[in-house]
């Protein structure tokens, strides 16, 4: 990990010192190696990011004294509206929103999602938060995307993506499209990407007919998470 996670939580012993122990006293110790004296980088979940000097170190826990005097990363250009894809790769998209700062995340139904994706254990709360965590702490971020899931996708569609795009362009990935979203991502937008196979021609219609206009990521065909990065790395 690349920054250790301040708890709301935690046992705060005053405004600026706190007591931590379990995984992060580990990493601590064992991979940063750190000891009474030395700064660990530090944030607190939601809030601002700074230092933490090691104040004391027992068999459970360290003592940190900390100075929070930066604010957290600037979140991304674009929200996504992504297809629930295969569980399999549920951990690893939620890690990479999360890497990469994105607000948030629409988790949406589609012709080619299959319904037991919907009931994978890794959409309850616990597990999303756990794997957004996992990327918070690679890019040295305290502030989690925010997940929406939408289990029926013309009612999202009709009567919620407007609003969610509030005047912002919506772009949606489509094989074939003229215009290339490379050509087009220059101010925050939200962007659509279908499952594997893309979404059918009655959902781009319709999403089409509400707001969305057609975008390509290139001539080659895309597994759903090298889309995400792709578009993620466009509008950085």
């Amino acid at each position: 990990m690349n920054i250790i996670h301040l708890h709301r939580d935690d046992l705060w012993l005053d405004h600026n010192t706190v007591l931590i122990g379990d995984r992060r006293f580990q990493h601590i110790r064992e991979v940063l190696k750190a000891s009474v004296g030395d700064t660990v980088r530090v944030g607190l979940l939601g809030g601002d990011l700074g230092g933490g000097r090691i104040e004391h170190v027992d068999t459970n826990a360290i003592r940190l004294h900390v100075e929070l005097d930066q604010s957290p990363p600037q979140r991304h250009r674009f929200d996504i509206v992504l297809a629930l894809p295969r569980p399999k790769m549920l951990r690893r998209i939620f890690r990479t929103v999360a890497e990469f700062g994105v607000a948030n995340l629409h988790l949406i139904n589609s012709a080619r999602v299959e319904k037991s994706y919907w009931q994978s254990p890794l959409l309850r709360p616990d597990k999303i938060s756990e794997a957004l965590l996992a990327g918070m702490e690679r890019s040295r971020d305290t502030v989690a995307p925010v997940v929406h899931q939408h289990a029926l996708f013309r009612p999202f569609v009709e009567d919620q993506l407007k609003t969610l795009c509030a005047g912002r362009p919506c772009w949606i990935a489509a094989i074939g499209a003229r215009k290339a979203l490379s050509n087009a991502a220059s101010a925050p937008a939200v962007v659509m990407i279908g499952p594997e196979g893309g979404f059918v021609p009655f959902e781009i219609e319709l999403v089409q007919r509400v707001i969305a206009e057609p975008v390509h990521l290139g001539s080659r065909i895309l597994s759903v998470d090298t889309a995400l990065t792709s578009v993620l790395a466009l509008g950085g």
